[in-house]
């Protein structure tokens, strides 16, 4: 996830972390991304190269988050198991 250490009023979906910062999200990316198509002049286009960019930039950052949460899920089992580990190791002494 891209920190931004500033934002304007328009991004009301940011969520604040911990530390103070404002993180973007998928939805936020992609807000930003249509206002940009939206807005961009007909006469003179975004460069296709640009926006091939700017999509491939959304793409990893979906796999990041998703693997993310998955490291999150794997990491919570572990913790589980452990203390149940834990608890029958103390269980037969």
């Amino acid at each position: 996830m891209t920190t931004v250490s500033s934002a304007t009023s328009t991004s009301t979906t940011s969520s604040s972390s911990s530390s103070g910062t404002l993180q973007l999200g998928t939805t936020d990316f992609l807000k930003l991304l249509m206002t940009q198509l939206t807005n961009q002049n007909p006469l003179d286009p975004t460069d296709p190269t640009e926006f091939t960019s700017q999509l491939a930039t959304y793409s990893s950052l979906e796999q990041q988050i998703n693997m993310n949460d998955t490291l999150t899920t794997m990491s919570d089992n572990m913790s589980s198991l452990l203390t149940q580990v834990q608890l029958l190791a103390s269980a037969s002494e």
